[in-house]
């Protein structure tokens, strides 16, 4: 992530961060997946830092069975970068 210039994040805009990188991770996911098919959707997002703010956005993905169309490991890396993207965008809105 890029480095913004921004003031300290206080502990409310910090759990808007996190809020938002989470959303935008669950969303893909079930954009691409039926809810029915999911069986375990833990999303954890860690913030850490302010100049720079590191964040960790981590995602516990299990499926049905019934879903064979569907690569996981690739549907948890695009739905990391997603969250990532929109807590950049979050990030860019607040400098």
């Amino acid at each position: 992530m890029d480095e913004l210039g921004f003031p300290e994040l206080t502990a409310e805009q910090i759990e808007l961060l996190c809020q938002t990188a989470e959303d935008a991770t669950r969303k893909h996911i079930l954009n691409q997946v039926p809810s029915k098919d999911v069986i375990r959707l833990d999303i954890a997002v860690e913030v850490e830092g302010t100049k720079p703010v590191n964040i960790a956005v981590e995602v516990d993905l299990l499926l049905s069975k019934q879903v064979k169309t569907v690569d996981v490991e690739t549907l948890v890396k695009e739905a990391v970068n997603t969250g990532h993207i929109a807590a950049e965008n979050f990030l860019r809105r607040i400098q």
